[in-house]
């Protein structure tokens, strides 16, 4: 069952394998882009964020260390809150705090912190304070997730140039809702602070703008930009990129020609984490207000004021830390603008990537063409390391460009391709190997066929003693049609012989061990009762099936007289290979071989068609057997006692049943 099985497989594995090399590469190839495809499609939010992860550890093994002295954060921090008291402080301290920060010399302070609506006589102190600073902003927070409905405070300066309905305008996020300053505020100027939260939690986006009741709203990261210059012309521009290596979108601020921010296609502007955190300077308020700070510091920089206490949950996860404030991630992005290092995707970045792809393709495919060890450490290199390379170009692109490449989909690609091309050499190698297994065993016994697979030749006797069955089966009487028919007719009536001998023995549990001649030799395992029986039944099942069936399915007419001599003996042997390790050759031999050989021609000399040797005589108790006497065997110098079925006692096989009467008699 098995065997037909195995049959079955190698020859739907051969019609796949008769395909040129080259297109069963490349359909395996396309293959492989089909199932990238749908994995991508299928896994998007988690590989995204995989995605992100890893890509974003460039940053930090290879971060920038330089000491970053044009911005200075005042942390409202633990040590803030332990000596002045919890927050929110009021708002007459946070005016002494923005006035000390002024003194300072500070060019600009922004504040992170979003000032609800308080009594008219307690903004008024703390607004005169901030407008008394060089340039002063503060926040406020356009609801852009969740079915929030807030409208509190007085949303204010909006810029000019865009409108939400122009084609520019439309791909900034909108907001029906918002958390906003207090009206006694509204002459300060403003940034938003609602950033993209992604599905695990981090901030790698801000909206450069938000939509809200038809006014376009900058980020507290682009405002800086007007109010240092005390510009009342808040005016911006959105152009489309041209190019692969172009952003989606441009976005340009009037008072600063030649300054372009980069875009999404979803107007964000992305994070840089190129910065170490260590290189942001920052001083807690407490030390501002206690007059304990270097004014150094602040002598014309530009100052954010944010919360860092753990306790006020403003914190969030970067490549460097799970618990990042958000006043630094509005540090990093002033940054980035200030030296035209705002990382971005480029319009071609899926182009790029199916490019990367490519070239792992065709490294796949030359080595699909190379086949064997090559071709199989050249899958498995390409598998492990096409993550990393991805990785790498990845890695060199952000660092060196800004560019924020991607390479999730081109690893992914080389990885399946490599192990699909990998499984299909295995198989054909196992295809290979089964084809010639089965060549093999068309010409050796199974077990010396294994040995020839899959064992290095050796010059050495390689046999071991063994107790076996033998039955020797002659075509009598072949050689006249040798003589006097074409040999093509010789050969049907040979391989009809061959064929029906082999399918008896095999039918009786046994296996040929040669085909000599006009012979065939064939073995079962042991020496006892059982393999003695299947052997006598296949002798007579052999000679009855021939006579019957020779003429009907050969059709040659006018076919000598044939008939078959069957000899069975059972003993020892010494089976194995012989011979120089260049030319073996798989053998029997022992006594009990000549025996049976001998037992096979002595059919013709006393005219019956199967012969038994007395050693297996002695186990067949179940049938009736007529001895024939001591004979001296051809070439033997022992006599040997021979005995034959009783031609009245045969055991017949009816309806697959074995009828048997016992003794030798």
């Amino acid at each position: 069952m098995l065997n037909k099985i195995n049959q079955a497989v190698l020859a739907s594995l051969g019609g796949i394998f008769r395909l040129r090399p080259h297109v069963l590469v490349a359909i395996a190839l396309f293959s492989a882009a089909l199932l990238t495809s749908l994995i991508l499609w299928a896994f998007t939010p988690n590989l995204s964020t995989f995605e992100e992860r890893l890509g974003g550890l460039t940053w930090r093994l290879f971060s920038d260390d330089t000491l970053e002295e044009r911005i200075t954060v005042v942390a409202i921090d633990e040590r803030s809150l332990a000596e002045i008291g919890p927050w929110p402080w009021s708002r007459d301290l946070m005016a002494e705090l923005t006035r000390r920060i002024n003194r300072a010399g500070a060019q600009l302070q922004a504040h992170d912190i979003v000032y609800p609506e308080r009594e008219q006589s307690v903004d008024v102190e703390f607004q005169a304070s901030l407008t008394e600073s060089n340039a002063s902003i503060i926040a406020q927070l356009p609801v852009i997730t969740g079915g929030q409905s807030i409208n509190s405070g007085r949303m204010t300066h909006s810029v000019s140039g865009v409108s939400c309905e122009a084609q520019a305008g439309s791909i900034f996020p909108k907001s029906e809702s918002f958390i906003g300053s207090s009206r006694w505020l509204s002459s300060v100027p403003k940034g938003h602070i609602s950033p993209i939260i992604d599905s695990d939690g981090a901030i790698r986006k801000m909206p450069a703008m938000i939509c809200l009741q038809g006014a376009l709203y900058p980020a507290l990261s682009i405002s800086p930009f007007f109010a240092a210059l005390k510009s009342e012309n808040w005016e911006v521009h959105v152009t489309e990129g041209a190019g692969i290596l172009s952003p989606p979108y441009k976005l340009s601020l009037e008072p600063y020609p030649g300054l372009e921010i980069p875009l999404d296609e979803n107007g964000n502007i992305r994070f840089s984490f190129r910065k170490s955190p260590s290189v942001f300077r920052s001083v807690s308020a407490v030390d501002i207000l206690n007059d304990e700070f270097d004014p150094a510091m602040f002598d014309n920089v530009w100052v954010l004021v944010g919360a860092t206490a753990f306790a006020l949950d403003d914190v969030v996860p970067t490549p460097y830390t799970g618990s990042a404030p958000g006043v630094e991630l509005q540090a990093r992005m002033i940054a980035s603008i200030l030296d035209g290092s705002v990382p971005y995707g480029p319009l071609g970045s899926e182009f790029l990537n199916i490019f990367i792809a490519s070239l792992f393709g065709v490294l796949l495919f030359a080595f699909a063409l190379l086949r064997g060890k090559y071709a199989t450490i050249g899958f498995s290199a390409i598998s492990l390391l096409a993550p990393v390379i991805t990785l790498s170009i990845h890695g060199i692109a952000l660092i060196n460009y800004s560019i924020w490449l991607g390479w999730l989909g081109p690893a992914i690609f080389a990885f399946v391709g490599g192990l699909m091309l990998l499984l299909l050499e295995l198989v054909r190698l196992r295809f290979e190997r089964g084809r010639v297994m089965q060549n093999l065993t068309s010409y050796l016994p199974s077990d010396a066929a294994r040995k020839v697979a899959f064992e290095l030749p050796s010059s050495n006797i390689e046999a071991s003693r063994c107790e076996v069955t033998l039955l020797c089966a002659d075509l009598r009487n072949f050689s006249a049609i040798g003589e006097s028919r074409p040999p093509e007719e010789s050969a049907s009536v040979l391989h009809f012989f061959f064929t029906k001998v082999n399918s008896i023995v095999e039918e009786h549990g046994g296996k040929i061990q040669e085909y000599k001649g006009d012979s065939v030799l064939a073995l079962w395992d042991g020496n006892g009762v059982k393999a003695a029986t299947q052997a006598l039944l296949s002798a007579q099942k052999i000679e009855k099936d021939f006579n019957d069936s020779l003429s009907p399915e050969i059709g040659i007419d006018g076919l000598e007289p044939l008939a078959v001599g069957v000899g069975i003996e059972q003993g020892p042997v010494l089976m194995g290979s012989i011979g120089p390790a260049n030319r073996r050759a798989h053998t029997l031999c022992g006594e009990t071989v000549s025996v049976t050989l001998r037992i096979q021609e002595m059919t013709a000399d006393l005219a019956c068609n199967v012969l038994i040797g007395e050693v297996a005589a002695r186990h067949l108790q179940d049938f009736r057997l007529q001895s024939l006497g001591s004979f001296l065997l051809p070439g033997l110098t022992t006599s040997h006692q021979l005995f034959s079925p009783d031609p009245q006692e045969i055991g017949a096989v009816r309806d697959g049943l074995t009828l048997l009467k016992g003794g030798l008699g």
